[in-house]
């Protein structure tokens, strides 16, 4: 007869461990994360992609969703298990030569978002910076700000609790002289609203949030600076993009803005007007980070499932 080895049915034997140290693994494009054997929980963060900022006065882009557990409620999972990683490309500026209603010009595109197959996590794009005239900032992850010029509306987030919106545009309905675009939400801020004291750095992007999931704490999903006039007006000074990515916005004339930084998920800085539409810059791609604490595993050889041993006790081949 089989003998009862500490409830395992089979042969007396010796068990052996196999120890996992704790892994950190960060995604800066799309693939599959493969757990380790002993993995049964993880860690997380989910940047999606940020948006690009609007052109002609355009508003910034908001940053990518934020998304993270870390010191939270671990997500489940299973050993030796794939699963599939999106990273969210950053969103395009807007264009030059846009739409009616705009002076021409073209809003930013939002980011794409990013997923964590495990424990469907999705982290949604930032929303685009208005443009023109009258555009307002386009919601996501965390909105994008409305443009300079006439009276704009900020974007918002959606889905909620991924960021802040955007900053409203500060003109008049009548148009007039306030020719600066808002700044887009980050993930720790919103946009900064612009103002009609066109000489100071108004329209700034909002602070993004610190992680310190890869053992540094770095600064993610910072919003866009809005834009404004260059050359020849009183503007001297660009408006600043949210720390966590954020690209600036172009406002002197001889700035010329900033993309949001690459595996940041930050926004992008909106484009001024000199004259001509300047287009917007892009949103930062986002980045996906997982962290496996150490476990061991442990196994003892000549055992039986217990499928096994019933299909051995029907056909009498059981010792």
């Amino acid at each position: 007869m089989a003998s009862i080895n500490g409830g395992i049915i089979g042969k007396l034997n010796a068990t052996s461990s196999t120890t996992f140290n704790a892994r950190t693994t960060s995604f800066t494009s799309s693939g599959t994360l493969t757990t380790q054997a002993g993995t049964v929980e993880l860690e997380y963060l989910v940047v999606a992609g940020g948006a690009g900022g609007g052109s002609r006065f355009g508003g910034g882009g908001g940053a990518g969703g934020f998304l993270t557990n870390l010191g939270g409620t671990k997500t489940s999972v299973s050993g030796s298990t794939g699963y599939a990683v999106t990273v969210g490309a950053g969103g395009a500026g807007g264009v030059a030569s846009g739409g009616s209603f705009t002076g021409g010009a073209g809003n930013g595109t939002n980011g794409s978002n990013s997923v964590l197959a495990a424990g469907s996590i999705t982290s949604t794009g930032g929303g685009g910076g208005g443009a023109g005239d009258s555009q307002d900032g386009v919601s996501g992850g965390s909105g994008g700000g409305g443009a300079g010029r006439f009276a704009t509306s900020a974007g918002s987030v959606s889905p909620s609790g991924q960021g802040n919106a955007g900053g409203a545009g500060s003109g008049t309905s009548l148009g007039g002289d306030n020719f600066r675009g808002a700044g887009g939400g980050g993930a720790g801020g919103a946009g900064s609203a612009s103002t009609g004291t066109d000489n100071t750095a108004n329209g700034a992007g909002g602070v993004g949030l610190a992680n310190s999931i890869t053992g540094s704490s770095v600064y993610y999903a910072g919003g866009g600076g809005g834009a404004g006039v260059g050359g020849g007006t009183s503007q001297s000074t660009n408006s600043a993009g949210g720390n966590g990515g954020g690209g600036d916005g172009m406002c002197t004339g001889t700035g010329a803005g900033a993309n949001g930084t690459a595996n940041k998920g930050g926004g992008g800085g909106g484009g001024m007007y000199n004259g001509n539409n300047i287009v917007g810059r892009s949103g930062g791609s986002g980045v996906v980070v997982v962290k496996e604490a150490a476990s061991t595993v442990t196994v003892a050889s000549g055992m039986w499932n217990l499928q096994a041993v019933f299909n051995n006790r029907v056909a009498d081949t059981w010792v």
